[in-house]
């Protein structure tokens, strides 16, 4: 085990501790995970490119604003993660390029709300293959990812992805200015807020910072996230919990605002949402009505 119980598992192993993950699940709802096969040229692309972007003036990234849960630019001050939990925050202190599925079901009232173009930055244009390559191993990744949880928990290795044929996705490239950028935090104010994932995985590539990831746990609060430049960082979510019977418990999280004393500090997290597919049904709960009920609630300008 890691830091606050958060295990590292190789997906390259033979035979993954299927006890070590349950346990990690039922504590605080995250794994890092190595053997994971992408390559880190990759992300590190996606980074050049988006940071591009973010520095763009504020009246060219405008041009592609949108609400929490649309495709395309969530400016400063767009999201309050917090609000997802009944925890009152400022708005959340990053930027980010969000993207999702596109590739229609042939029902038109799914895709019209669930499937539609993505909106891609004409003064980037070198951002589209990468983050298409990067979903498509994602979504590879982490259906393996849910094999391995079926079988942890003891359902077979399907038990999950037998619900992930034509599934919704959502994929956010968050950037966290330093002060400079920002000025002086509010008091209670994150780059994210405090809050769980609404779907089944997340799988997060971030980078290391005195400002990062913390996540918590009954048995010691909150604590710095475990960071290794080879690993990606796993956490389950809402619908997932649910799916367990409360078993496993939906990763609490956030991540803390530019440090006083390291104030240029900047980061950018890669952060990949796997849900199911639409119309799932999940102990009494239609998976799509609560995703999409949690997106609005974290808008912060609701």
């Amino acid at each position: 085990m890691t830091d606050g119980g958060i295990p590292t598992v190789d997906l390259s192993a033979a035979e993954p501790d299927l006890g070590t993950i349950d346990r990690a699940l039922r504590r605080a709802g995250f794994l890092l995970v190595t053997g994971h096969g992408i390559d880190p040229a990759l992300p590190a692309a996606i980074r050049e490119s988006a940071g591009a972007f973010f520095r763009l003036p504020g009246e060219t990234k405008e041009r592609y604003a949108v609400r929490v849960g649309g495709r395309g630019w969530l400016g400063p001050g767009a999201e309050a993660n917090g609000y997802a939990e009944g925890t009152a925050t400022p708005p959340d202190l990053k930027e980010s390029l969000s993207f999702a599925a596109d590739r229609p079901t042939g029902r038109p009232e799914v895709d019209a709300e669930w499937f539609l173009p993505n909106t891609w930055p004409a003064e980037v244009p070198e951002l589209k293959p990468l983050v298409e390559t990067y979903l498509e191993r994602m979504r590879a990744l982490s259906d393996r990812v849910l094999d391995l949880l079926g079988l942890a928990l003891g359902e077979g290795a399907d038990f999950f992805t037998r619900h992930t044929g034509h599934p919704t996705f959502g994929f956010n490239v968050n950037w966290y200015p330093g002060r400079e950028r920002l000025g002086e935090p509010e008091p209670g104010q994150f780059r994210i807020g405090p809050h769980t994932d609404f779907g089944t995985v997340t799988v997060l590539d971030r980078q290391a910072g005195r400002g990062g990831l913390q996540v918590y746990s009954d048995a010691e609060g909150w604590r710095d996230a475990p960071y290794d430049p080879a690993a990606l960082t796993v956490n389950i979510g809402d619908l997932m919990a649910g799916w367990t019977g409360g078993r496993w418990r939906s990763g609490r999280h956030r991540v803390l605002p530019p440090p006083a004393d390291a104030p240029a500090e900047e980061l950018m997290s890669l952060v990949y949402f796997y849900e199911c597919d639409p119309g799932t049904t999940i102990h009494g709960i239609e998976s799509h009505a609560y995703l999409r009920a949690q997106l609005d609630a974290i808008s912060a300008d609701r």
